[in-house]
């Protein structure tokens, strides 16, 4: 072994690890990759899959809009206790929604915790660490503003081939069911430039897929006055040489304009793909909730939207059991998923979130009824799910290779992948090799109500540069000794929409 190895292999063993834990909406997500790279900045690397709190730095990145969100995190604290004792060194930090919120609590209720920030600094994370270890006590920080953007910080993502960019942060809107707003802050817009600049280096090292991203996101460019902002960066977005999907999440009704389904119809790297929250088809709850439009304003951006774009698939998130919701307000979101046809639908039963207006209005809805109404709509919405994915059996789409999607991929010997409007398809894996970024085309066979198959041949495979990228990825990750992550160039994948049991932040 060379000096040079020698001192490979003792910085490797010396390195101390890191595990980051994530909870709530893609703003989290997004988060969690830049606290990664700050930790690995600092000469931190990952742990390995499934250590469980095993690691020298434990980081718990929060929600605070979940039911019971503060008893699931002190029972993850209070199982790390015992750990943290017999292992001398060892460090816990808590940030995001629930720390921004609760701020002096966690240290009292968890006094082994070492390190509290909030929303606004994630950025910290590494300084107050050390602080923390020189000091010998616990550090607590919380920023009231933002501090820096999200994606100028440094980052560890976890994909090769697509990535979230943040365009915006906050809200300004103040429905009665969220507590993002007192959170988050404002919203505060980031500069086109910054934005373009950044998809462009990530395209430049191999990305072909990016998501924009903000709580708010079709409100960008209220910071300057221009309502049109959002659909002009959807079009530079299309000017971005070798940037072949474009996708953006949450928006919003009440900022979404004529001009950004026009944006989405004449961009060809745009997707035909919508999320879009309706929360209520009722114009009595959309009034309790603050929801700034009504069931015909909504249903009437369904239709402009399928005019414009006839295949796109459109998703939304639904609260069942909002309170003083009747029966016939129940009955009105019925209507308004049968006249919408989303292809998918997150739905929710309501839950008091302590701090928000809702909590506390009178009418709250029994659980049992609750629970009834939810099955009803589930019901619907999956028969729907189901019928709209038979209208695509026959067509012929183009899928990017997706990693890890397919749970039984390996015994059935198929590989997964996204169409453009971001069904999930399982395809037969073909002869030649096939790489997650790379692209295949494949004529859909059979559906399925969460997914679509393709159980015959690949009509044809084009290896792309994200694929490159991957691969380049993989090689480095076996090349280096296990468990070593450090400085690896993950570029991250936002993951699709996931079925969550709770309205999170990205539903807002």
């Amino acid at each position: 072994m060379s000096s040079s190895d020698r001192s490979h292999a003792v910085d490797v063993q010396d390195s101390k690890t890191y595990e980051v834990r994530t909870y709530g909406c893609q703003m989290n997500v997004h988060d969690s990759e830049r606290l990664s790279g700050l930790l690995e900045g600092a000469g931190y690397v990952r742990a390995p899959e499934g250590s469980d709190g095993d690691a020298d730095v434990v980081v718990f990145n929060t929600c605070a809009v979940r039911e019971n969100a503060d008893n699931k995190l002190y029972g993850n604290l209070g199982r790390l206790a015992p750990m943290k004792t017999k292992r001398p060194g060892m460090q816990i930090a808590v940030g995001g929604c629930l720390a921004q919120k609760d701020r002096d609590t966690i240290v009292k209720k968890a006094p082994w915790v070492d390190v509290v920030f909030g929303t606004h600094n994630i950025g910290k994370l590494p300084v107050l660490l050390e602080r923390a270890r020189v000091q010998e006590e616990a550090q607590i920080e919380i920023a009231e503003s933002l501090e820096a953007f999200p994606s100028t910080l440094p980052t560890r993502r976890e994909s090769a081939y697509a990535a979230w960019v943040s365009i915006s942060v906050g809200c300004n809107n103040t429905c009665t069911f969220c507590i993002v707003p007192a959170l988050r802050g404002k919203e505060k817009d980031r500069r086109t430039g910054d934005i373009l600049a950044e998809i462009e280096a990530l395209v430049g090292e191999g990305v072909s897929e990016i998501t924009l991203l903000g709580q708010n996101v079709n409100a960008y460019g209220s910071d300057i006055g221009d309502r049109e902002a959002f659909g002009k960066l959807l079009r530079a977005c299309g000017r971005i040489e070798g940037l072949e999907r474009v996708r953006f999440t949450s928006p919003h009704p009440r900022d979404f304009t004529d001009d950004v389904i026009a944006a989405m119809a004449e961009t060809p790297n745009v997707m035909p793909q919508l999320h879009m929250p309706m929360q209520s088809g009722s114009d009595t709850v959309l009034k309790a909730m603050r929801r700034s439009y009504r069931q015909d304003r909504f249903l009437g951006i369904i239709e402009k939207v399928r005019a414009s774009i006839p295949h796109a698939a459109i998703t939304t998130d639904i609260i069942v059991g909002f309170p003083g919701e009747t029966e016939e307000d129940f009955e009105q979101t019925m209507h308004a998923v049968r006249e919408a046809r989303f292809s998918a639908a997150f739905t929710f039963q309501y839950s008091k979130r302590p701090g928000t207006p809702a909590a506390t209005m009178e009418g709250q809805i029994p659980k049992e009824v609750v629970q009834a109404r939810y099955e009803r709509l589930v019901a619907l919405q999956e028969e729907i799910s189901w019928d709209e994915n038979k209208k695509q059996v026959g067509r012929t789409l183009e899928l990017m290779v997706a990693e890890g999607e397919g749970r039984k991929d390996g015994a059935t010997h198929r590989l997964s992948g996204r169409a453009p409007d971001n069904r999930l398809v399982h395809f037969t894996k073909p002869d030649q090799d096939v790489r997650p970024g790379d692209v295949v085309t494949v004529e859909i066979t059979y559906a399925a109500p969460h997914h679509l198959l393709a159980e015959g041949a690949v009509l044809d495979v084009r290896r792309t540069r994200a694929g490159d990228a991957w691969e380049k990825r993989d090689a480095a990750r076996a090349a280096k000794p296990a468990g070593v992550m450090l400085g690896l160039p993950k570029i991250g994948a936002p993951e699709p929409l996931p079925v969550m049991t709770g309205s999170g932040c990205g539903s807002d």
